[in-house]
Formats: structure tokens, C-alpha cells, sequence
């Protein structure tokens, strides 16, 4: 069995970050280990909600897998509230990427052309160096614009996006992927660029008119699991954005109408006949 160890937060109501990793990556066939970056009662998006940092917890837990010889196949990462836990994510994967060792930055940080209201210009170019040492990073195009100074576009045609996706390649990982990509008038999907090979790769599926919270960590969580079950990156990153899309459609036709996540566990029988 596949171990993959996933480095986000905790939100205990939200259906985002580790609680979409953890049952994601772990119904897809993988043991999923957990190193949790902070607490927080709801997802931002609820108001009042309460957070813990958990940096200081991070460097006793991962020397304790040291000294246990834990390895891991895959590393991912999603959001990390400073630049200082950007700084303990590298050294967690210098010191446990082994040379089979798959590494998923998803560089959480910004959206609809604006960075999240915690962070800065100082944590975009820390993301950078993040996503140097990764195989592959699946940044969305307000992250990508921002990691490479260009401008953000709403409105994006073939060219734009293949000029993002040269500028990632420049940072350093081996394969660097586009979500939000529309290039035809309702689709959407993805771009992505492999160095080693040369190629491009576009996805477009129908785009679905809901916009729910934690759907990019459904997409990246989907992409690592069937990654661990062998499959290509063009084949995960297909299912992912296939997988996205049916659970937010099928999210949308709930009666109760759920506002702060799209309902997942519905749709993981789903998945899992996805080929």
C-alpha cells in the first residue's frame, strides 16, 4: 500500500484541507498520514471562527517519524498560514523525499485575481521556492499570475495560458498544472505543461455554474490518490477535474441547498468507478 503524508490545515467543519485529503487519498486505496499546520473551528469562511497554529508541532512530530524510519511515496501540500511554515515543508521534504518520493505542492493562496487576505507579496515568492523542489504543482491562473509577475486575466486565451504555464516550468518543477482553464464558452479544466517530455496537456470539461469552498482541494486530493494508484498525470488530473465537477453538480441538486462544502461523500462511490 501507498503512504502519502498531506501537509494542510484542520478544519473541523468545512469539508476542506485534511478533511477532504484524508478520506479522499485514503478511499482511492492510499494510507494517508496527516501533519496538520493549524486548528481552526470552521473554514474562513464561517464568521468567528477560531484557529490554533501548530508550528511549533511540526518539527517534534516529524523527527519522531524520523527516528521510526517512517517513508513516505508521496508528500502534498496544501494551504500553510506563514512563510515560516513554508520553510518547515522544505525541510520536512529534503528530509523525506526518497527517490521514488512524489511531491504535490498545490500553492494555496489566492483566487479570482486576488491574494487571500492573510498573505502577501513576501509569501508569494516564499511559495516559489516552494514549488522549485516540487514534481508537480497545480497552482489556479491568480496564483500562477502571481508567482510569475504576469498579469492576471479573467478572460484568457491558449496563448496566455501556455505563456503561464512556460514562466511556472522556469520555477523549477517537473510538471506544472493550470486549473480554472476556460478556453471555449462554457468549459473549463485544465493546462498543463510536462518539462521532461516537452508536451502540453489540456483538459476542458462542462463548466458547472456553483462555486463551493474546498473544491481545489478536492481536485488536488484526487489528482495525488489516483497518482499513488499509477495512474499518468494527465489521467489524474482528468479524473480530478471530471470527479470536481460531477460532485458540484450533484452538490447543487441537494435540497438543503449546503452552502460551505460540496458533498463529497455522496459522490466517492462515484469516483472510484471513474476510470
Amino acid at each position: 500500500m501507498k503512504r502519502v503524508l498531506t501537509i494542510q490545515d484542520i478544519s473541523c467543519l468545512g469539508k476542506c484541507s485534511i478533511t477532504i485529503a484524508l478520506p479522499v487519498i485514503s478511499a482511492l486505496g492510499s494510507e494517508t498520514v496527516i501533519l496538520p499546520t493549524a486548528l481552526l473551528s470552521t473554514h474562513t469562511m464561517f464568521k468567528d471562527f477560531t484557529c490554533k497554529d501548530l508550528s511549533d508541532q511540526i518539527e517534534p512530530i516529524t523527527a519522531h517519524w524520523k527516528s521510526e524510519g517512517v517513508a513516505f511515496d508521496a508528500i502534498y501540500t496544501g494551504y500553510l498560514g506563514s512563510i515560516g511554515q513554508i520553510d518547515q515543508v522544505k525541510q520536512i521534504i529534503a528530509d523525506f523525499k526518497g527517490p521514488y518520493t512524489k511531491v504535490v505542492v498545490d500553492p494555496v493562496m489566492a483566487d479570482n485575481g486576488k491574494l487571500y487576505p492573510a498573505f502577501d507579496m513576501d509569501y508569494v515568492r516564499k511559495n516559489t521556492e516552494l514549488c522549485a523542489v516540487a514534481d508537480i504543482i497545480v497552482p489556479n491562473i491568480t496564483e500562477a499570475s502571481l508567482m510569475t509577475g504576469m498579469e492576471y486575466r479573467e478572460r484568457h486565451d491558449k496563448a496566455y495560458v501556455q505563456e503561464l504555464l512556460s514562466r511556472l516550468n522556469k520555477l523549477g518543477a517537473g510538471i506544472s498544472v493550470l486549473t480554472g482553464v476556460s478556453l471555449e464558452e462554457g468549459k473549463t479544466g485544465i493546462m498543463g505543461f510536462d518539462r521532461a517530455a516537452g508536451d502540453y496537456y489540456l483538459y476542458q470539461n462542462r463548466r458547472i455554474n456553483g462555486a463551493y469552498h474546498g473544491t481545489g482541494d478536492l481536485f488536488s486530493s484526487t489528482c495525488v490518490g489516483e497518482l499513488m494508484r499509477g495512474r499518468d498525470w494527465r489521467d489524474a488530473m482528468r479524473i480530478a477535474a471530471d470527479y470536481t465537477a460531477h460532485t458540484i453538480e450533484d452538490t447543487m441538486k441537494n435540497p438543503k441547498k449546503p452552502w460551505y462544502g460540496v458533498d463529497f461523500e455522496a459522490t466517492l462511490p462515484d469516483l472510484l468507478r471513474m476510470a
